[in-house]
């Protein structure tokens, strides 16, 4: 028996990127709004995903760039990490962030925060401990935890998840990865800078979900630092011992064994569900997640999934907090709107990083588009010259008529670089755009400019143009 009923207008669940996001948009129009959270305020994202992995990432960088000094004429007599003070670093940014998605400042924003398990029992009701609420609309943004993969001898003994990774005392000697996906391979990299060996087995493609000739930049650089990265391998069984492991692994029908103190396994992530009774709220949903329309509404049409629970959509923070903005507009001001995913980029935080939206050249063949690809190399970029960051390439994808379909950005602030393109697909513009864009000097977005340039070059040596010019000349 609920102790009290409460009935406000959006009812949260989840306090990850995703469900902050809705709670406080809707709280600053004045909205009656509860968020119900059972795990830590921030979700995934602050407290073992983008936000601790980006701080290690910067304490890595840091160590690399110490050591390859010399290159500038600046030599580090000695370079000695200090582990203990790098996980303090990390722990320091997740604090410096974590107000900001505290319960406290969402009170004060007028968000009634309940910290509990939230679970439907009705189409329209959910419990969390001893209150009920009963809301006019239902977001569900519960997030999703790592998968971890059915492999023999696993659950042995210890291994490491992006959950746990972070609380590491102790820096790993030989860490072995499983899974070279962009969690895999950014702690990978990590972690040799930082000074274990690291090892890398995945039975598919390294970044399977870019561009094949981008891929093998970052993954050339990952070899020249030392990281193992080994793709189309079977993992048979994995033993522990004290202080040691050996994962017995089938490449090309043969048998061997790679070994390691400490074990990551980063194999992509699988939506929460556990508990929601999404069955009593009639919301249909399979291993995937909750499905959803181009609206986000669920099966139940007083709820709406977003963030890594909907199925069907990128899960990326920034992806969700789009997702937000939609709901918003859709259930607060009953305006239509439609999921497109086409402009959403991704973006994977090695080095060089490695930059990706819109369609690749492998799906816009697939659909049959008549296309035209255009590159420029970094090695021809002043500024990338100027801070010995030759390595990589942008690469668009065009179509007949000269409008951008996707673009793959790898090398240095790729991430940074690739908004200007995601802009570019979801206007629906052609590289004329870029062509008639004044870009500092010196800067690496020059790259994409002279890319652009490139889709005009053929028709400056048509013969008729030359005649044209010629008569030009002639006539003054």
């Amino acid at each position: 028996m609920a102790s009290e009923r409460i009935t406000p207008d959006i009812c949260v669940i989840g306090a990850g990127a995703a469900g902050l996001s809705v709670a406080t948009a809707a709280a600053a129009f004045g909205v009656p709004t509860v968020l119900i959270e059972r795990g830590a305020m921030g979700g995934e994202c602050l407290n073992s995903g983008c936000v601790p992995s980006k701080a290690l990432l910067a304490a890595a960088k840091h160590a690399a760039h110490m050591a390859h000094g010399h290159e500038f004429g600046v030599r580090a007599t000695e370079i000695h990490v200090d582990f203990a003070k790098v996980q303090a670093h990390v722990q320091e940014v997740i604090a410096s962030i974590a107000p900001t998605d505290s319960v406290e400042r969402l009170t004060g924003l007028g968000v009634r925060v309940i910290k509990g398990r939230a679970k439907f029992i009705d189409r329209r009701t959910v419990s969390v401990g001893d209150v009920e609420v009963r809301a006019r609309r239902f977001i569900v943004a519960t997030g999703s935890s790592p998968a971890v993969p059915p492999i023999p001898g696993l659950d042995g003994g210890p291994y490491l998840t992006s959950e746990t990774v972070f609380t590491l005392t102790d820096l790993p000697s030989h860490l072995v990865v499983i899974g070279a996906g962009p969690v895999g391979l950014e702690m990978a990299q990590a972690f040799r800078r930082l000074g274990s060996h690291v090892t890398v087995l995945d039975a598919a493609e390294a970044l399977a979900q870019d561009e094949p000739e981008c891929t093998a930049i970052v993954l050339a650089q990952l070899e020249r630092e030392g990281v193992v990265v080994c793709t189309g391998v079977k993992i048979l069984s994995i033993a522990h011992a004290i202080g040691h492991l050996a994962v017995t692994l089938e490449t090309d029908g043969k048998e061997e064994h790679v070994g390691g103190t400490h074990l990551l396994v980063a194999t992509g992530r699988k939506p929460v569900l556990d508990g929601l009774g999404l069955d009593a709220a009639r919301i249909r949903y399979d291993a995937a997640g909750i499905e959803v329309n181009r609206k986000l509404k669920t099966s139940n049409r007083r709820v709406y999934a977003i963030g890594d629970v909907a199925a069907g959509q990128p899960r990326f923070t920034h992806a969700g907090n789009h997702q937000a903005g939609l709901v918003i507009r859709n259930a607060l001001f009953r305006l239509p709107v439609r999921t497109d995913n086409t402009a959403i980029p991704h973006v994977t935080f090695t080095e060089p990083e490695l930059a990706q939206t819109g369609l690749t050249e492998a799906q816009a063949r697939a659909r049959r588009l008549t296309i035209r690809i255009l590159r420029w190399p970094y090695h021809d970029n002043d500024r990338a010259q100027a801070e010995r960051t030759p390595h990589g390439h942008i690469k668009v994808i065009v179509d007949k008529k000269g409008r951008i379909l996707g673009a793959s950005i790898v090398g240095a602030q790729a991430g940074e670089l690739i908004t200007a393109w995601s802009l570019a697909i979801a206007q629906g513009l052609t590289v004329r755009a870029f062509t008639d864009l004044v870009v500092p000097y010196p800067t690496l977005s020059e790259i994409g400019k002279r890319a652009a340039i490139e889709y005009y070059l053929p028709g400056l040596t048509r013969p008729l143009l030359r005649r044209i010019i010629g008569y030009l000349r002639i006539f003054g």
